[in-house]
């Protein structure tokens, strides 16, 4: 079944809303990427108008910005320590914009959307 996201099928009331068309190519939705750690693996896919959108499936560096000096470092990321986005994230180690993740410079917060993007960029959380 496709993920569909146009507009709902319920009123505010409740009651079923009647459409005035049928569903459109461009209202259907992907599954989300869902970035692990692990070897770098990008898809991409093609979206409206003919442009490319570059999908990280899997990577284990992050692009780190230090605050204090502004020097951008690669460092590997070891796991994932806090997850807003979903608690589960965590022990699936799964990387998504404001996760937390221990790298070899320290916790670094995950500024970037490796799903949309495809890379991980990140500011060190200082004061830990």
């Amino acid at each position: 079944m496709a993920i569909w996201q146009g507009k709902s099928v319920r009123k505010l009331t409740g009651a079923r809303a009647k459409s005035n068309r049928n569903k459109r190519k461009m209202e259907f939705g992907r599954e989300p990427a869902e970035t692990k750690i692990g070897d770098r693996k990008i898809k991409k896919i093609r979206t409206k108008g003919g442009q490319e959108k570059i999908r990280l499936t899997n990577d284990q560096k992050i692009n780190v910005v230090d605050p204090k000096n502004n020097k951008v470092q690669v460092a590997d990321i070891l796991s994932v320590v806090e997850n807003q986005a979903n608690t589960h994230f965590v022990r699936r180690n799964i990387i998504t914009k404001g996760a937390v993740v221990d790298t070899s410079l320290g916790k670094v917060k995950v500024t970037s959307r490796p799903g949309q993007h495809g890379i991980i960029n990140g500011i060190i959380i200082s004061g830990e």
